[in-house]
């Protein structure tokens, strides 16, 4: 397996507000790990959520002696929502922080995912799958048949989610399981990609002949050309 992450500011926002790890070697129980965040509050608040609620699940998971790495997943994913509603408690300048949160893991052929929020993580193989489903107001509308998908991508309400780490003391991942197959790709990105690319477009970059770093670095660079609003991550 290769794996290459990379973030980037954008072309408005003033700071990143993203964060993510990336491990193809084994840490605590897990044989291979991704996270990608994506914080969200005023000042510092959302780079520092997100940031914190990656350290809090990494720190849990080196300590656990649990192998069910499902629960151990929702467990890491528990205690890092409580980490980061106390912190924000504690310190009035982190107040009403919270972040996003996708964390993956492959193991015998299979990718296991859990997501609170609207990063997501895709799964490429001939064709574009999103394997997360988006914690949204707009999303929750578009499977209600309210929105379209196009009127979804221009609504104003479109960054506003419902389901985040941080903001209430109970908090509630989905969880994936995929079969992968040779030559399969995952992307796990935060929403400054997909709000500026569409999903074909973010395909066809993924499947082109290229580095894993320059692939990364395209969508990167679409994403900006496209007008950048927001901090881009992106793991392949």
């Amino acid at each position: 397996m290769q794996a290459y992450a990379g973030t980037d500011i954008g072309c408005v926002r003033t700071m990143n507000q993203d964060g993510y790890f990336c491990s193809t070697t084994p840490i605590g129980p897990f044989p291979n790990l991704f996270i990608v965040a994506d914080g969200m509050g005023g000042h510092q608040a959302g780079d520092y959520a997100s940031r914190y609620a990656i350290e809090t699940f990494l720190d849990y998971i080196r300590h656990t002696e649990n192998r069910n790495l499902i629960r151990v997943m929702d467990e890491g994913i528990a205690e890092a929502n409580r980490k980061v509603l106390e912190k924000s408690f504690e310190n009035e300048e982190l107040a009403g922080m919270g972040t996003t949160m996708v964390v993956a893991f492959a193991e015998d052929g299979q990718l296991y995912v859990a997501n609170v929020g609207d990063s997501r993580l895709y799964l490429i193989g001939h064709e574009i799958n999103q394997v997360t489903e988006d914690h949204s107001y707009v999303a929750a509308m578009m499977r209600a048949g309210e929105l379209t998908e196009e009127q979804a991508r221009n609504h104003p309400e479109k960054n506003v989610i419902t389901r985040a780490i941080g903001v209430a003391w109970e908090v509630k991942a989905d969880f994936f399981e995929v079969e992968l197959k040779k030559d399969d790709h995952i992307l796990i990105c935060t929403d400054g990609l997909t709000n500026m690319v569409e999903d074909e477009e973010i395909c066809s970059i993924i499947l082109r002949d290229a580095s894993i770093e320059e692939r990364a670095g395209l969508l990167v660079k679409t994403a900006n050309d496209n007008g950048g609003k927001d901090n881009i991550t992106v793991m392949i």
